[in-house]
């Protein structure tokens, strides 16, 4: 089959608002999260999270801001980041550019519009409303990224959104390289957003008892695969990305940044929120078979990471299985300890976060990293970033409900 290509890709995250804002956190090694300034922190026993710091609406969006919440502002802000990359103007479909109805969306989101239901629902509770925002539900709704993408951009093609919880937006880009694979389309923007940082969905978290306390240092609260870690740190953002086939990039004249080689997909079949060592095992193999990639020939892993006790444990010994006698040679490392866990973004910002280390031949660090855990015997790549030849990589989300998704991306050209 056709290689599969991306060509463009744009970011919002806490770790910055363009890939180059976020390459330079990523490569310092210095963590983005903060005191919460979206919620009242007076309510909150965990007061850290990752914010899209500076985010104006205004700057993007005229009246039309109206029907958008924030995760399908961040998603629409993040299309035409990824447009613009790609050499590729505003709207499919005019100027001789690419057929609009050979171009779909696919979108990822855990959450979709849960600030206007959470305002929404506090108006109703707990101020007697009587009515709600005419335009509620189109906020609301999981489709809503997805649906004004796809609005603001012209594409006609095949379109869609995913939910599966914090693998969602890795099983968007995905579906979205099948679906380019299966010759369905000729171009894809993917990606994914949430903007979860709401005071029902924080106390929900807290409920689970898996939110790191923000200690002295906010920054230095998420320390993935640490011994002392201490949970995750809510987070918010998006990432888009423009995917095509590798004619349609090259009869265009496109920069290539890599190759998505591969795609892996599972379900653990087991436990609502505990990790099993199957599941993710099985989708990083699924990725490695068809990218047709050796342990031999990754050098780097961006990790799902998120820095609780079982899910780092479970990912390390899952990859140690993988690699065999190639484990101790292949870099790893969660950047979640510097722009925390987007929920369904995060497999997205993610990827771009591979992008870039691949780009920069560098991978990026697992900030905040104090002692080692027996029970995550990798190369986590602790606090500074490591110069080094990536030719391929894999980037990996795994999910509550036991939902795992894995992408392979090769450096172009190999």
């Amino acid at each position: 089959m056709e290689k599969i290509v991306i060509t463009g890709m744009g970011v919002l995250s806490a770790a910055g608002s363009t890939p180059g804002e976020m390459w330079a956190c990523l490569d310092s090694g210095r963590g983005a999260t903060g005191p919460v300034t979206r919620v009242d922190s007076q309510r909150l026993a965990h007061n850290v999270c990752g914010e899209v710091r500076g985010f104006d609406p205004a700057q993007h969006f005229g009246k039309e801001v109206d029907i958008l919440d924030r995760f399908a502002q961040f998603a629409v802000v993040c299309a035409r980041q990824a447009l613009a990359d790609a050499g590729l103007g505003r709207r499919f479909g005019v100027n001789g550019g690419p057929p609009a109805r050979r171009v779909g969306v696919v979108t990822g989101t855990a959450l979709g519009g849960v600030e206007s239901e959470d305002h929404g629902f506090h108006q109703l509770y707990a101020r007697n409303a009587t009515r709600l925002h005419p335009f509620s539900i189109p906020r609301m709704m999981f489709n809503a990224g997805t649906s004004h993408v796809s609005m603001d951009t012209g594409a006609q093609g095949v379109s869609f959104a995913v939910s599966t919880a914090c693998a969602s937006s890795t099983h968007a880009i995905g579906e979205a390289w099948r679906l380019l694979r299966l010759g369905a389309a000729d171009i894809m923007l993917a990606g994914g957003a949430d903007a979860p940082i709401t005071l029902g969905v924080f106390k929900a978290w807290e409920a689970m008892r898996v939110l790191a306390p923000a200690g002295a240092d906010p920054a230095c609260a998420c320390r993935p695969f640490s011994a002392d870690r201490a949970g995750l740190v809510l987070a918010e953002g998006s990432a888009m990305f423009v995917l095509e086939t590798e004619s349609s990039a090259r009869r265009r004249g496109a920069r290539i940044l890599a190759e998505l080689a591969g795609y892996g997909a599972s379900a653990d079949a087991g436990h609502i929120t505990q990790p099993a060592l199957g599941g993710p095992l099985a989708a990083m193999r699924e990725a490695m078979e068809s990218a047709q990639l050796r342990p031999a020939d990754l050098d780097y892993i961006n990790a799902h990471g998120t820095g609780t006790k079982l899910n780092d444990s479970t990912e390390c010994a899952a990859i140690r299985e993988l690699l065999g006698a190639e484990a101790d040679r292949v870099s790893v490392s969660s950047t979640k300890s510097m722009h925390g866990h987007a929920m369904g973004a995060s497999g997205a910002i993610e990827l771009a976060a591979t992008l870039l280390a691949i780009a920069h031949q560098t991978a990026p660090p697992t900030a905040n990293f104090t002692s080692p855990d027996p029970a995550c015997n990798l190369d986590v790549t602790p606090n500074q970033s490591c110069p080094r030849e990536i030719r391929a990589a894999l980037s990996n989300s795994f999910a509550f409900g036991g939902l795992n998704a894995v992408l392979a991306i090769k450096r172009y050209p190999a």
